[in-house]
């Protein structure tokens, strides 16, 4: 009996050690030095910022909240790409609306954050710089409606404020340099996220549950496509790759270059604050990230993911969302 007392005494002990801790399903150190071999940490400066200066941003932010850049006076880009009020550089709708009544696009609005990092602007890549993408929506006719060039110019030159701002930095009034401001405010839109603590050498920045969604987003496959500082916008890609997606409506850029090879080719997006930005895909289609998930990895993949799987997955994703957005939404 003293025996048996005495080794009791001896299990206990080990025992409740044993239950309470419980040794870590991934090792962070080794994650994190894979993770860094696939992805990047976001630059603190975008490619062209080193040319502007706080008025010419000044003036493209002005410019990037002015209603009166569209035809009926009533939309701005940060109508469709809203950074304020904790926005995520998108309007979470389907497709946006246009400054003209009835008129709708025909493409969901990518996050404005992070985008002067791309290696291409638009869904088809059209337009190769932020300079130039942000004439398109100016003049689109689903968009902001504006008719020319000219018009745009004329509107703007003539408000004594705007006459001032672009004096002030040494610009005259034209199409490409509107353009050019908004850019320059635009490269301001730098995300900060817990992943790129966690890739600087923080292995608390990111958690249990998110790093084993990190593992499984470097195991299963998602870095054929998502890799580089913004996990995405450095490539295209077939949308339905293994699996044709539902919806063969918009060709992508097959629609511009009329090629077969570009058929159902679109730019990989970004996946910088995707857990804020729903709903997803260049339509707009799926409304939760979960869903796109499962989605992606069956249709570009050709794998099944159980519901663990993803809801790790989306996990690690939700830790690529800013810091401040993330606040700000809290408090709303």
């Amino acid at each position: 009996m003293k025996k048996l007392n005495l080794l009791l005494l001896v299990l206990l002990p080990l025992f409740f050690i044993s239950c309470g801790e419980s040794k870590p399903k991934v090792d962070k150190l080794g994650l994190a030095k894979k993770a860094n071999a696939v992805f990047a940490q976001l630059p603190a400066q975008m490619p062209g910022a080193e040319n502007d200066t706080p008025e010419k941003i000044a003036l493209g932010e002005k410019l990037y909240f002015d209603v009166r850049l569209s035809k009926e006076n009533n939309q701005s880009c940060n109508t469709c790409h809203v950074i304020d009020n904790g926005g995520a550089g998108v309007d979470n709708t389907v497709t946006s609306p246009g400054s003209i009544a009835k008129t709708i696009g025909v493409r969901n609005s990518p996050t404005v954050f992070n985008a002067g990092f791309h290696f291409v602007q638009f869904w088809d890549g059209r337009s190769p710089d932020l300079q130039d993408q942000a004439k398109g929506p100016i003049l689109n006719p689903i968009e902001m409606g504006m008719p020319n060039e000219k018009a745009v110019e004329k509107k703007i030159g003539a408000i004594k404020e705007y006459q001032d701002m672009f004096k002030a930095v040494g610009m005259k009034i034209s199409f490409d340099n509107i353009a050019e401001a908004i850019s320059a405010f635009e490269r301001t839109l730098i995300t900060k996220d817990r992943f790129d603590m966690f890739l600087k050498g923080n292995p608390q920045a990111l958690s249990d549950d998110e790093a084993e969604g990190l593992a499984l987003f470097i195991d299963k496959g998602c870095t054929t496509c998502h890799t580089g500082a913004l996990l995405g916008g450095n490539m295209y890609q077939k949308m339905g790759l293994l699996k044709a997606y539902a919806d063969t409506t918009d060709k992508g850029i097959y629609d511009i270059s009329g090629k077969e090879q570009d058929k159902y080719m679109f730019k990989v997006p970004s996946l910088r604050n995707v857990a804020l930005t729903k709903p997803y895909f260049h339509d707009g289609q799926v409304a939760e990230l979960n869903e796109a998930v499962k989605m992606m990895a069956d249709m570009q993949l050709g794998k099944t993911l159980t519901d663990v799987e993803t809801n790790k997955i989306v996990k690690f994703l939700e830790a690529l969302s800013d810091i401040k957005i993330v606040k700000a939404q809290k408090k709303m």
